[in-house]
């Protein structure tokens, strides 16, 4: 079941819009609470395992309240594990969080660094996002996340952040 669908956000400083990767939208009409309970209590043993779509599945759940009290911090923490295993969805939305300051202080230079592993991974919307981002940097910043980048893929993305 595809699980992905882009979720605008806006950020209200300086006006510049982000997406986010979200399948809230790709969720039956009606569901219940049930299965969402039912869905966390199949998600979170393969998460601990670290499995990284489910890794990537609890962050959504946490980003949105899905099923769990909306919690960014957690969202964040899911995230991240699944973008340190390459799971650019996971590394999209991890730039969102950090675009916003949601679940951990705003820093541009790790949502850039975030929406570029994404990019190159051939995510849909990280280029623009990426790019949208920069405008807000100054060049070192720019520079800073590029390399950053470049670290992350070369440790194949431990260490990233």
């Amino acid at each position: 079941m595809k699980r992905m669908l882009i979720l605008g956000m806006a950020v209200l400083t300086l006006g510049v819009s982000f997406s986010r990767a979200s399948p809230a939208e790709n969720a039956v009409a009606g569901q219940e609470q049930a299965d969402h309970a039912k869905e966390l209590q199949q998600l979170r043993p393969l998460a601990d395992e670290g499995n990284a779509i489910a890794q990537f599945n609890l962050g959504v759940m946490y980003d949105v309240g899905r099923g769990v009290a909306q919690d960014y911090a957690q969202a964040v923490h899911w995230y991240r594990l699944a973008a340190m295993q390459g799971h650019a969805a996971a590394q999209f939305n991890l730039g969102g969080m950090y675009a916003q300051g949601q679940g951990l202080p705003q820093d541009f230079v790790r949502a850039h660094l975030w929406f570029n592993l994404a990019a190159v991974a051939g995510y849909a919307g990280a280029a623009k996002n990426r790019n949208s981002i920069a405008r807000l940097m100054n060049p070192q910043q720019i520079d800073e996340a590029q390399k950053m980048a470049r670290a992350c893929q070369q440790r194949n993305f431990n260490e990233c952040d």
